[in-house]
């Protein structure tokens, strides 16, 4: 009798056996997560903010996005990807400011990476922003990438401005040297500190409390200061709704990258984007 007519005519062993070849695909799936955890856990010091490299995938798909965003090229937003990868000098600052610092116990910088905060870089580099306003600073990483982006259009002829907000007095402390000269840290709440914001607004990246409602209310509070072609990039539009629904009840478009990190655990955050269609 063959195992198939077996199956048929005993449904208790066949259920085992199914069970046993479910169990074996689903750990086909969970296998590499769980190998990629372990070696974080002995080769790592993070507790949060993880960083890594995003996958080839990612590398196609985030440009192809970026161009719908602010009508630059495919070819245009890949050299600006690549530009900020190949950065000796940022990933230079960033290790031995780390190395540094009395955050060391808990940062990565052995190999310095940035995770979807290239698109961030590729982003500013495509729309020449002369104010940039990044709410959630933590240690500076995104800091030091946006203002190494305005180091870039500054010597295209293209000044702008990095205001980071924290409510923590400590962060921000990769943001030094000349990644300091187009750019500051202003210290207290994120709402008050937008409120009393007078500049107009060209990119505007939430990456604060992580809860939909105080979200919600950062970008209630922008919306007046926003430039017409402002560009507002939620790091949190993975898991809360805020920015999808502030662009649909302010008339702009939204789009959403889904970051998928390579040879890391972490399934990956991503970048929410609300954009004016004028802009392209």
């Amino acid at each position: 009798m063959t195992l198939r007519r077996t199956l048929r005519k005993i449904p208790v062993l066949r259920r085992v056996v199914l069970l046993g070849y479910r169990a074996k695909v689903g750990a086909s799936y969970v296998a590499p997560t769980v190998g990629s955890l372990l070696r974080w856990l002995f080769k790592s010091r993070e507790l949060a903010n993880f960083t890594y490299r995003l996958s080839e995938l990612n590398h196609l798909y985030l440009p192809a996005m970026l161009s719908q965003v602010t009508g630059a090229t495919w070819d245009e937003l890949s050299a600006y990807i690549e530009e900020i990868e190949s950065d000796a000098s940022l990933r230079a600052h960033v290790k031995a400011t780390t190395a540094q610092s009395a955050e060391r116990a808990v940062a990565d910088y052995g190999s310095v990476e940035f995770g979807r905060r290239i698109g961030w870089y590729a982003l500013v580099r495509a729309v020449k922003p002369t104010v940039v306003i990044e709410t959630g600073v933590d240690k500076g990483l995104g800091a030091c990438v946006l203002c190494a982006a305005l180091l870039r259009n500054r010597e295209e002829g293209f000044p702008g401005r990095y205001f980071g907000t924290d409510i923590n007095p400590h962060a921000g402390y990769l943001l030094t040297g000349p990644y300091a000269e187009v750019g500051k840290v202003l210290y207290g709440d994120s709402i008050e500190t937008l409120r009393s914001f007078t500049e107009p607004v060209d990119v505007f990246v939430n990456d604060s409390d992580h809860s939909a409602i105080y979200e919600a209310k950062e970008y209630r509070i922008i919306e007046p200061r926003l430039s017409p072609n402002a560009v507002i990039v939620g790091d949190n539009s993975h898991a809360t709704d805020a920015l999808a629904k502030f662009a649909k009840e302010t008339g702009r478009q939204f789009l959403f990258f889904k970051e998928e990190p390579a040879n890391h655990w972490y399934p990956g955050a991503g970048i929410g984007l609300a954009f004016s269609p004028k802009r392209v």
